[in-house]
């Protein structure tokens, strides 16, 4: 089995061979593609050694080649990032100028990121399917939903992947001190606008009892008041601060460094490690770079696919009636069957209204986003911001779409 991962000299590429690694995963060829031929001399030498040190017979191909490192791939992880760490610099900074919250996933800083990914990853999706026509692409990249629909609407076997749920799992499972495996979650919603609506062990809901004994635990995890948390009765994902707290955050945000600037250091800082021809694992400081699991995620969700085990996991899927206010198209992220034929969401339970309308709203937003990534044109991109609830505003709207096309236009063909 061939596995190739595009964007595979970002940093985190060591994260996803240690978990292909120490899950036994049976992948005889690792290949990394990126176009940074620099960081492949570094990153690939490592994930080799990672592989040898824990015993895995995997080897590992570097190419700056899209179509020499998807050839006769079973699977393609797509992980990349269009402009690098000074664009999400952008994307997170660039919102404060007209008063709005700026994040590299959400709000006018996703968009900006939504419309320099999406044509990249639609022609990657194109030699894939010359290439390897059989192969599954799992999208890491953000902004996953919109990313996932992009190709599921053209036509690719595809799979978006986030790794919110698994890291509720796992901390939820820690909290009772029991096997992750014996906890599954009803999460319902879009990539990266989720709660958790129940936390079943052995089938019988505890989040009642998890609210009650470590709702402080949680509320300092999600920064949000942890009476807000109890009201609800569920557990959002730590992006709907920046709509439950919008104010805060820009607040915060206005006073601090960019994560972007924050990672970059990092990222350096990493790199220089990873120079070093002894190290054979993964570097304690790689747990800060961020996401948390998704190498365990990834290697569940590949492996469900290929080897047709018909598992239940989280995914972005195709809507297809399981949201009934969405329409059919509209990819969300819910528990879904994954087996040879791709995902297929298990039925949801009735959204509530509060959890609905937010859900309805951002899925409008996202068709609109997408529109304007495959087809350009500013007037677009102030629509789509302008369906946005971080944004909704004329005004806002406006300005915000011409300095997204001013500051990002080296990256669209279409200006």
């Amino acid at each position: 089995m061939k596995i190739t991962v595009i964007g595979g000299g970002s940093t985190y590429t060591p994260e996803l061979v240690d978990g292909f690694a120490r899950l036994g995963f049976p992948v005889q060829e690792i290949a990394l593609v990126d176009p940074d031929t620099d960081r492949l001399a570094v990153i690939a030498p490592l994930a080799q050694r990672i592989l040898a040190e824990q015993g895995h017979p995997a080897g590992v191909s570097a190419t700056a080649d899209p179509d020499a490192g998807v050839d006769g791939a079973d699977a393609v992880l797509i992980q990349l990032r269009i402009g690098g760490q000074e664009a999400r610099h952008l994307d997170e900074t660039l919102p404060h100028e007209c008063g709005c919250v700026g994040q590299e996933t959400t709000g006018a800083g996703g968009l900006a990121k939504a419309l320099r990914t999406v044509p990249v990853v639609l022609d990657l999706a194109e030699r894939i399917a010359a290439r390897a026509p059989d192969a599954w692409i799992v999208d890491f990249a953000n902004p996953v939903g919109i990313v996932t629909r992009a190709l599921l609407d053209a036509g690719h076997r595809a799979v978006g992947l986030c790794n919110v749920a698994i890291g509720f799992q796992r901390t939820f499972a820690d909290w009772l001190g029991v096997d992750h495996r014996r906890i599954t979650l009803d999460h319902v919603g879009l990539n990266h606008l989720t709660w958790e609506r129940a936390v079943r062990l052995d089938g019988v809901d505890v989040l009642p009892d998890l609210l009650a004994d470590h709702g402080e635990a949680l509320a300092e995890r999600l920064r949000l008041p942890v009476e807000a948390i109890r009201r609800l009765g569920v557990v959002p994902s730590y992006y709907l601060r920046y709509y439950y707290a919008h104010d805060q955050v820009l607040a915060e945000q206005l006073g601090s460094t960019s994560r972007a600037r924050q990672v970059a250091a990092m990222e350096r800082e990493l790199l220089e490690l990873y120079r070093d021809p002894e190290l054979a694992q993964k570097p304690a400081l790689l747990e800060q770079r961020g996401g948390a699991y998704y190498s365990e995620a990834a290697v569940q969700l590949v492996h469900a696919l290929t080897a047709d085990t018909g598992e239940v996991r989280v995914a972005n899927v195709r809507n297809n009636g399981t949201l009934p206010f969405l329409s059919d198209d509209a990819v969300i992220e819910v528990p879904s069957r994954i087996d040879a034929r791709g995902a297929t969401p298990l039925p949801v339970a009735p959204v509530e209204p509060l959890f609905a309308g937010l859900i309805a709203q951002v899925t409008a937003y996202e068709e609109l986003a997408l529109a304007a990534a495959l087809h350009g044109g500013t007037d677009r991109v102030a629509t789509a911001l302008l369906a946005h609830p971080l944004v909704g505003q004329i005004d806002l709207s406006d300005q915000l779409a011409q300095k997204i096309v001013a500051a990002n236009h080296r990256h669209l063909k279409w200006v």
